[in-house]
């Protein structure tokens, strides 16, 4: 069984999805993240230069480990048109055994790039 302690999720917010979807999908392909979960929109109430801003947002939650925080944190960096992104690392302190060794495969190796097409229902 992996420790939980290895691994944490990463709470990140841009300003727009695509922006959100580009992330995740580097993130996961990359094997930087096992997961990554797109919320959104979110009001973000926020001070910026002595001013109270707000705007939408969406937030990327990522699963990973840390381990590989300076890395993903690199690639939030280098996408991201904020001058200080959120970046934000919170501990899973628990787990299920399944879902932990799930994680830990996710982030060993980057995925195999897939070809499958999705069936289409009637």
């Amino acid at each position: 069984m992996k420790t939980a302690r290895s691994f944490v999720t990463v709470w990140v917010t841009v300003p727009r999805r695509p922006l959100a979807v580009k992330l995740s999908r580097l993130s996961v392909e990359s094997g930087l993240a096992a997961c990554a979960q797109i919320s959104g929109p979110v009001e973000s109430i926020y001070r910026w230069q002595g001013v109270v801003e707000s705007g939408k947002e969406w937030r990327v939650v990522f699963k990973t480990r840390s381990r590989l925080l300076p890395k993903l944190e690199a690639l939030v960096i280098a996408n991201h048109p904020y001058d200080t992104p959120q970046f934000l690392v919170l501990p899973i302190v628990a787990g299920s055994e399944k879902y932990l060794n799930w994680l830990g495969e996710g982030t060993t190796t980057p995925p195999k790039p897939t070809t499958r097409r999705r069936s289409k229902t009637h």
